[in-house]
């Protein structure tokens, strides 16, 4: 395992607290102007589902790849992570649910239809995503409507039918018919690469770089998103509940196919090493700007919780 340097462990530290910060003023109890009231027990349910500590690594490499054009971006890329952990928080309250993943742990802690009921964890969800793109629309965030329209479209397909939602109704029909490489490709791909390829890509779109770049980036995001997929699925086979803050080997429990199933730990270790190898390519054009982003990727490729 290739141990991080201290300027990443740094940043990613940095990253997460500001992240924390950020939702945690998005969650506060103040009434926004065209809201009524924030119901204190859905707020309570939306808190315990979002501010659970977690490394945060989707707002991070939002705000790493925009970082690649200047910390002029920042408070920008801080706002549209924090948007991107709502839908993926949200995404978890929900596949937590009796009638998705039916699992009683997250992070460490009871999922939230455990701590309060199934009705509040679905609410939690639904006001999550809504408040993601209210974040990303509204006037707080220094961009161009343009840049927000654009950031928009992107995160509602990369969540939606032809993403992570559509990525979760595949996941659950693999509960009953085990899908061939192809299609665990395509699962995997939309249920979890969807958003991570999204977070890469975000930093150009919030740079407004050119269609190149934006290319490169969203190429690269998708090496780590499988990247991040195959190392899960290790761990998953691999790794105790206390380690990963919740349930293990519930894939296999249930039929599941996953790549590392079908083509065993060692292939699997193996192809983790070449998708390194892919992303730091994709990034050489970026020169030292992008070591951080390197180190991302082994960190992903690399991580045992």
């Amino acid at each position: 395992m290739t141990s991080q340097s201290p300027l990443f462990r740094k940043r990613l530290k940095s990253n997460a607290e500001n992240v924390e910060a950020a939702l945690a003023g998005l969650l506060s109890g103040e009434v926004r102007a065209g809201e009524i009231a924030r119901p204190e027990r859905l707020l309570a349910a939306i808190r315990h589902g979002v501010l659970n500590g977690g490394k945060r690594l989707r707002p991070f490499l939002v705000i790493e790849s925009a970082a690649l054009f200047g910390d002029a971006f920042a408070p920008a890329a801080l706002r549209i992570g924090a948007a991107l952990e709502c839908v993926h928080c949200y995404s978890l309250v929900h596949d937590d649910l009796p009638a998705m993943d039916d699992d009683d742990l997250r992070r460490g802690q009871p999922t939230v239809h455990v701590a309060f009921d199934e009705a509040a964890a679905i609410l939690a969800g639904d006001s999550l995503l809504t408040l993601a793109f209210e974040t990303i629309a509204a006037p707080e965030t220094a961009l161009s409507d343009r840049i927000k329209t654009e950031l928009v479209l992107s995160l509602a397909r990369a969540a939606g039918i032809g993403g992570m939602a559509g990525g979760q109704a595949l996941d659950l029909a693999a509960e009953k018919m085990a899908p061939d490489e192809a299609g665990i490709v395509t699962l995997q791909a939309m249920k979890t690469g969807a958003l991570i390829r999204f977070a890469c890509e975000a930093g150009a779109i919030i740079a407004d770089a050119d269609g190149a770049t934006r290319a490169r980036l969203r190429r690269y995001g998708e090496t780590v998103g499988l990247a991040f997929q195959l190392a899960d699925d290790l761990l998953d086979l691999t790794a105790d509940a206390e380690t990963m803050g919740k349930a293990t080997g519930k894939d296999a429990a249930r039929g599941k196919g996953t790549l590392v199933a079908l083509k065993g730990q060692e292939w699997a270790e193996r192809r983790l090493g070449e998708l390194v190898d892919e992303a730091q390519a994709l990034l050489a054009p970026f020169g030292e700007r992008s070591a951080i982003l390197v180190e991302a990727a082994r960190f992903i490729a690399n991580r045992r919780s």
